[in-house]
């Protein structure tokens, strides 16, 4: 599913405009990932993982920037991370297929969309296919101060994934926590994501639809840690694809 077939269209202003006005790429940059897994793992610090996951979960707008930062890419080090890892109640992802591609939902359908997104958000917090999904939902159905709630975060975390980088050669790759997440973010920020292929030692390139705004052919994104915390938790596919 295109996520732009069900995000509104003031998310992605709203976002390049929060952009602007903060500079965000400026005062954040590319990720420190050993800061941020001393900082995420550490109960005495402010960025300990579980106090920013209660922070982002609250239906509030008090986090900062460097603690989304901090939140999105400490997902790397939590004992549960997995990039590879499956949306739970396929039965329900199933029964949803149909509705998303409708371009009218009854208020039932939302109902479906909506129970479907937390259980995910639930699972995988930064899952931002599920956080559009729940904004939409509360804007169809009226909830506009909880929409707006959730639109922040969701616009910070594509800020934090635009600050790490420009996308425009592996020294300026973004850095993303899901594989997912590199079709994501460029949809969400007004690209057509068309193709992916892998460049060595640890990059992808995604592949995109030319636009008069950017005339860019495609964008760089470093796995390195996903595939390094992947293979953690996964030894023997590392042992097999060594041989």
């Amino acid at each position: 599913m295109n996520l732009r077939s069900v995000i509104t269209a003031f998310a992605l202003t709203a976002a390049v405009a929060s952009f602007a006005k903060t500079n965000v790429r400026a005062e954040l940059g590319r990720p420190d990932l050993d800061a941020i897994a001393r900082e995420t793992t550490d109960e005495n610090s402010k960025y300990y993982y579980p106090r920013l996951l209660k922070e982002f979960m609250a239906n509030d707008t008090t986090m900062t920037s460097d603690e989304f930062q901090y939140f999105y890419y400490g997902t790397f080090f939590q004992e549960d991370y997995d990039p590879y890892r499956e949306a739970p109640n396929p039965t329900l992802r199933q029964e949803l297929q149909p509705i998303y591609e409708k371009t009218k939902r009854t208020r039932a359908d939302r109902a479906k969309m909506l129970d479907y997104a937390l259980q995910v958000i639930d699972d995988n917090p930064v899952d931002l296919r599920q956080l559009t999904n729940r904004i939409y939902v509360y804007e169809q159905n009226g909830k506009f101060d909880l929409a707006k709630i959730w639109q922040y975060k969701l616009n910070h975390l594509l800020l934090v994934i635009a600050a790490s980088g420009k996308g425009s050669d592996p020294e300026n790759a973004f850095i993303v926590v899901y594989p997912q997440h590199e079709y994501d973010f460029l949809n969400l920020s007004g690209q057509t994501a068309r193709s992916q292929r892998f460049e060595p030692p640890h990059f992808d390139y995604i592949e995109v639809d030319k636009n008069a705004k950017t005339n860019n052919e495609g964008y760089y994104f470093d796995i390195a840690e996903m595939l390094r915390q992947y293979f953690i938790k996964h030894p023997s596919e590392l042992d097999s694809a060594t041989h």
